[in-house]
């Protein structure tokens, strides 16, 4: 029999685009599916509109919070959900008509999973800025378990309303927590922590709207102190499994924030390294700072923290060119 899915929808205010949200859900390949729409506080007529899709479709579910923030809305949705799998969806995005089979599919291939995503198309394009359209290109170059993990601590990896998760692994992490830096990145840093892996469908089968009112933009939690702060915890596990000691490649204001968020955590830079002549032979948050050259054999894990554009791959280019090992020797964080 197919699994049910149940696709946590909270919405605010959604009124002209939570129709279209919700159609494609309903007209999914997959037809075992409840949608968990939970009215967030809405003071428009969005409520009204599940009420009346409700009505013709009961696989749409009314839910009611009385407006107390995402975290607390999916966590009454997934009290509420029946579903083995558990989606995402926003109310002003649209799901492509195979993403929820594709993404069982996928799930169903990789035990080890415990959430997929899937390629996403940003929309309106008026909307979508130089910075955004990297960000989205470099989520959608991310596919493979591998690619998710040497990329974890850059960014969020996964478009968070294109994803579907395995109940079992979302309840084993404790589910969504309302911290203090984004909630959706830190599901992924805890899910990865406790060994599920993270991996995307290699087709784009999601539209994910985005406009200037959005909480990406406007939201403290997702500043780069904040995620740096959420981050920092988990990057530490990491390189200490790895092998200490550890180098900052970077001696940058970027590296030296990534080095100073890790010394919380009981890490120190042992040195810093810097392409720039005028830093080398100088200090760093009391370290030396050398030159890339002087890396050999055994230094420890590097970890690269660089703000340039387009630094990141001449730095795997040199690192690998000489025989290291990304996600052994070195890794990338921001």
């Amino acid at each position: 029999m197919p699994p049910l899915v149940s696709v946590l929808l909270p919405y605010r205010d959604a009124a002209e685009t939570i129709e279209p949200a919700l159609t494609s859900l309903l007209s999914q390949s997959h037809r075992e599916l409840e949608v968990l729409a939970v009215d967030d506080g809405s003071t428009d007529s969005g409520p009204q509109r599940v009420a009346r899709a409700a009505s013709r479709d009961p696989r749409v579910r009314c839910l009611r919070t009385g407006g107390v923030g995402i975290v607390p809305a999916l966590q009454q949705a997934m009290a509420d959900a029946r579903g083995s799998l558990i989606a995402r969806m926003d109310g002003d995005d649209i799901s492509l008509p195979t993403r929820l089979q594709t993404q069982i599919a996928c799930l169903a291939k990789h035990e080890s999973l415990g959430a997929v995503g899937v390629r996403v198309e940003g929309f309106p394009a008026e909307a979508i800025g130089e910075g955004l359209k990297r960000y989205i290109d470099w989520q959608n170059g991310l596919v493979t378990a591998d690619d998710h993990s040497r990329e974890l601590f850059v960014e969020a990896p996964l478009c968070h309303p294109s994803v579907m998760l395995r109940r079992a692994a979302l309840e084993a992490v404790g589910g969504w927590q309302d911290v203090v830096w984004p909630e959706d990145y830190d599901l992924w840093l805890r899910l990865d922590a406790m060994g599920w892996a993270l991996a995307k469908v290699p087709e784009v089968l999601f539209q994910w709207r985005h406009h200037a009112g959005r909480a990406t933009f406007r939201d403290g939690r997702y500043s780069i102190a904040r995620f740096r702060e959420g981050k920092a915890g988990y990057l530490a596990r990491r390189v200490k499994t790895l092998g200490l000691p550890m180098v900052v490649w970077g001696a940058g204001p970027t590296g030296k924030r990534m080095a100073r968020a890790l010394e919380a955590h009981g890490l120190t830079a042992s040195f810093f390294v810097d392409i720039d002549p005028r830093k080398v032979g100088r200090t760093a948050r009391g370290a030396p700072i050398q030159a890339p050259d002087t890396l050999g054999p055994g230094v420890g894990t590097i970890v690269v923290a660089v703000g340039a554009r387009g630094a990141r791959e001449l730095i795997r280019s040199n690192l690998t060119g000489r025989g290291f090992r990304e996600g052994v020797h070195f890794l990338f964080a921001s």
